[in-house]
């Protein structure tokens, strides 16, 4: 069973929930994955910034985290810093959504196994990245 929750621990008002879960499940079927509990919570600069400094010890607020908490049955949760997406999207000029839509895709990658710690690994996770959110914008 999928399981895909977005969790908004911020005010902002809009944010693309339905789109979120519809890339999730595209993936999930792309994979082949039949069993999977995400729950994907969007926090403000502050919140992200404990978690990285907790979890991570990095002492900056950063756009998404990823935690797999399960490896047989995948069992995770991605953080999306708000406010971080914003000025993402303003520097990258597009939209909030298109930039909330590639961070939730990049943090189920990374769920699923991808790394970005080389140029080559980034280079294949943002190829993946365009590939799904072209498909998911399309729609």
């Amino acid at each position: 069973m999928i399981d895909v929750v977005v969790f908004n621990e911020t005010e902002k008002k809009y944010l693309p929930q339905k789109k979120i879960i519809d890339v999730a499940d595209l993936i999930f079927d792309d994979y082949h994955i039949e069993d999977a509990k995400i729950r994907i919570i969007f926090l403000y600069d502050d919140d992200i910034n404990d978690i990285n400094k907790r979890f991570l010890h990095h002492n900056s607020p950063t756009d998404v985290l990823s935690f797999n908490f399960e490896e047989e049955n995948l069992e995770g949760e991605i953080y999306i810093s708000i406010e971080t997406a914003e000025r993402q999207a303003k520097e990258y000029k597009v939209s909030l959504t298109n930039e909330l839509l590639r961070l939730s895709i990049h943090g189920i990658l990374h769920l699923l196994g991808y790394e970005d710690k080389t140029m080559k690994n980034r280079k294949i996770m943002h190829n993946l990245e365009d590939k799904y959110l072209n498909t998911i914008l399309k729609r």
